[in-house]
């Protein structure tokens, strides 16, 4: 057994919104085993996984009771100074979001040689040697070359890469992974997924993987531990916890996860008015260089396109292939370059910007951070009364408009005066979507709206995005990388490759037989492609 945790209790502090950050939890990794760690933000997993490093703040975060048992040796006893030894050496970590967890003014090749130089007696051409072996190992591309890079330089993919060969360069007997894959493209986070694997499997390493992704699960777990509020609430292998999960939080988030398969959606809802009409769009950036000649980027390139009222598109494929810069042309948040674009029969794409400003109204759209959305500083009432009052509605019209309209997102009208940092994420999410809908639009752009929110919430807002079409019949364009969101919500889906549409058709031909290469290459690498998961 390489990790065993037994009745670790974290405690919170004062005025915190529960007493224990986690409670009581007891688990164990064996040599050779991936132990997946679910449950949604606020359940301790990375508190506990951040305990077991001995990186939380000892002041905010106080072990009050349990052991974290490292081969034997308890973890809790050691002192700053020899857990020190302890990270790098015996336990291995990659974090979430591998841009910050790397010094940015520093190459990468020297960030992993201070591990070699803190715990090893190398010398500086051993170092590198063993750096260029582990860089191999991780399927980098030219590893002499990437050595020299800073992380700026690099994709996320291969940032997370470097984060992997510097967990592993000590070969550790514990790696632990703390939602390793968020951030990335399902291509690259199934080449991320293989590698941990394989690495695992050679190395015989135990492994901690810290996720709320099922379709991770289904893919790399031998075991489950499901945590809600600071519990454990659920233990088992893989197949039990997937297929038969006994607790009921267990069985929510798997019966909120949605599935692959999309349904056969009725078209009832789609009007024959076109709403938007994309012609030939481009979008093409370009910066001098030092001596007069620069870099041209063609983000999105010939890109047609036609939403009716009522129906719902989504646009699916990896970061860069154009899909929020397309979006951003819709709404005139950037110009484009050359093409076309009509919302509800005016002709938007030449407008300056003085005569853009009262067709604004007919366009809306929410964005992927909901905190980053909202005025901090203004009340949601300010919010949402904002743009009605700026088209000549009088306040307390649009106060009444902005109570109704909250009541639909499932907002009480009583948290009105409250801010945008007393609610929780997927409320300030509802909240946006209420800024959207009270200008009466008729297209609501979602640019990755749910991507960062818990699978129960997610499921919520997908919900409601959905009865939101069918009560107003306004047009909606769904931008996202996942998947599964898409095959259950959208009508239709245009998929993106280096800013061309490579494919589109309705949901179910496109994911039923998909034609073209990249389209195939997407669907095949979604996790738990295999496991039948319930539809919304």
């Amino acid at each position: 057994m390489v990790l065993k945790i037994e009745n670790l209790t974290v405690k919170l502090p004062k005025g915190a919104d529960r007493e224990f950050a986690i409670e009581d939890v007891s688990l164990h990794v064996d040599k050779g085993e991936i132990v997946c760690v679910v449950g949604e933000s606020g359940s301790g997993k990375s508190v506990t996984a951040f305990t077991i490093m001995g990186l939380i703040p000892r002041k905010e975060l106080t072990p009050v009771a349990g052991k974290i048992l490292l081969e034997g040796e308890d973890l809790l006893t050691k002192d700053n100074s020899e857990m020190r030894k302890f990270r790098g050496s015996r336990i291995g970590m990659i974090f979430q979001e591998p841009m910050t967890a790397l010094n940015p003014v520093m190459k990468v090749g020297r960030q992993i040689e201070e591990l070699l130089t803190i715990h090893t007696k190398h010398n500086e051409q051993e170092r590198k040697k063993i750096i260029l072996e582990a860089m191999d190992a991780v399927k980098l591309p030219d590893p002499t070359k990437i050595f020299n890079t800073y992380p700026h330089q690099l994709s996320g993919g291969q940032r997370q890469r470097i984060m992997i060969a510097m967990a592993l360069v000590l070969e550790p007997n514990l790696l632990i992974a703390d939602e390793p894959t968020t951030a990335l493209d399902v291509t690259t986070q199934a080449e991320v997924l293989t590698l941990v694997k394989e690495i695992q499997r050679i190395k015989g390493m135990g492994v901690l993987f810290i996720t709320h992704d099922f379709g991770v699960v289904a893919d790399i777990a031998d075991r489950v531990v499901v945590m809600q509020n600071g519990l454990v609430v659920e233990e088992g292998t893989r197949d039990k916890i997937l297929h038969s999960p006994e607790h009921p939080y267990t069985q929510m988030l798997i019966n909120s996860v949605p599935s692959l398969d999309p349904p056969d959606r009725s078209m009832e809802n789609v009007q024959d008015t076109k709403v938007v009409e994309m012609s030939s769009v481009h979008k093409t950036y370009g910066s001098l260089g030092i001596f007069g000649k620069g870099r041209t980027v063609k983000a999105v390139q010939d890109v047609s396109l036609d939403l009716h009222g009522g129906e719902l598109v989504g646009i699916v494929g990896e970061s860069g292939s154009g899909k929020s810069t397309l979006a951003r042309c819709l709404v005139r948040l950037i110009d484009p370059t050359e093409g076309s674009i009509t919302i509800n029969g005016k002709n938007i794409s030449t407008l300056s910007r003085g005569l853009l400003r009262p067709h604004r109204s007919e366009f809306q759209i929410v964005f992927q951070d909901p905190y980053r959305s909202l005025n901090p500083r203004r009340t949601i009432e300010q919010s949402l009364i904002e743009g009605p009052m700026n088209f000549g509605m009088g306040r307390t019209e649009a106060v009444a408009k902005a109570r109704e309209v909250l009541e639909i997102v499932g907002i009480s009208p009583d948290a009105m005066g409250r801010f945008p940092h007393q609610f929780s994420g997927g409320q300030r999410q509802r909240i946006c979507i209420a800024r959207a809908v009270v200008m009466e639009p008729k297209l609501i752009v979602a640019d990755e709206a749910v991507s960062a929110l818990d699978v129960s919430v997610q499921r919520q807002v997908l919900d409601l995005f959905l009865d939101i079409r069918q009560r107003f019949g306004m047009a909606m364009l769904f931008i996202t990388h996942d998947l599964r969101v898409a095959a259950q919500v959208c009508d239709r889906v245009v998929v993106m490759q280096h800013g061309k549409v490579v494919e589109q058709g309705k949901t179910t031909d496109v994911y039923n037989n998909p034609q073209h290469p990249y389209t195939q290459e997407l669907l095949a690498a979604a996790p738990g492609r295999d496991v039948k998961f319930n539809q919304l």
